[in-house]
């Protein structure tokens, strides 16, 4: 993206941010896009506008590998993690477990090795990075939702919606898209979402 755009990858400014500051961010102008597991919801496009889905993960569970839980739902008045700002704390309350809000998914990784959370409960991209970074930890249970991801933009700048949803779609049609996935994620490589665009 930062290719098409700026003409040179490498010209990039990238700022880290949480996930509670995302909107914020985008809305106020400190962050042009936001390209970071950011779930498209009702409820954020009311703030921002969204690119076209360009991956679909699903919340799941990681929890240590000798833990008996196999789903969210097991974990009922027990302690699970998720950052604030995520749309994973309001799936962890309806299971009728403990949300525990943090700035970080690192910080969730470290709760649960330190035993201060019983699992931690997100997009199954960020928990296979986490999981990756822990041998001592697996992912349980059925996928818990759908999170579709898009790139977050101001709704002041539709004309930018528009320029990032070509370069998507050009990803997606010179296979780009595949050998991304293939390089980040693995084989097999499954087909990208189907483009959807806003009125």
């Amino acid at each position: 993206m930062a290719k098409a755009i700026l003409g040179d990858p490498g010209k990039v400014h990238f700022k880290a941010i949480t996930d509670a500051q995302r909107i914020p961010d985008v809305v106020n102008g400190t962050v042009d896009i936001v390209a970071h597991t950011m779930t498209i919801t009702c409820d954020r496009l009311q703030q921002v506008s969204f690119s076209s889905v360009y991956f679909d993960a699903a919340q799941r569970v990681l929890v240590l590998k000798n833990s008996t839980a196999t789903s969210l739902a097991a974990l009922r008045g027990q302690r699970v993690c998720a950052t604030s700002g995520s749309d994973s704390l309001d799936r962890i309350a309806a299971a009728k477990a403990i949300p525990v809000a943090v700035p970080y998914w690192t910080d969730c990784l470290v709760l649960l090795q330190q035993g201060d959370v019983a699992a931690i409960s997100t997009d199954d991209s960020i928990l296979d990075g986490l999981a990756a970074q822990d041998p001592w930890t697996k992912l349980v249970g059925p996928r818990l939702t759908d999170e579709p991801y898009g790139l977050a933009i101001s709704k002041q700048h539709p004309e930018f919606v528009r320029f990032v949803n070509a370069v998507l779609a050009q990803l997606r049609a010179n296979n780009q898209w595949a050998a991304s996935y293939a390089r980040w994620i693995g084989t097999p490589v499954s087909s990208p979402p189907q483009a959807r665009y806003q009125d």
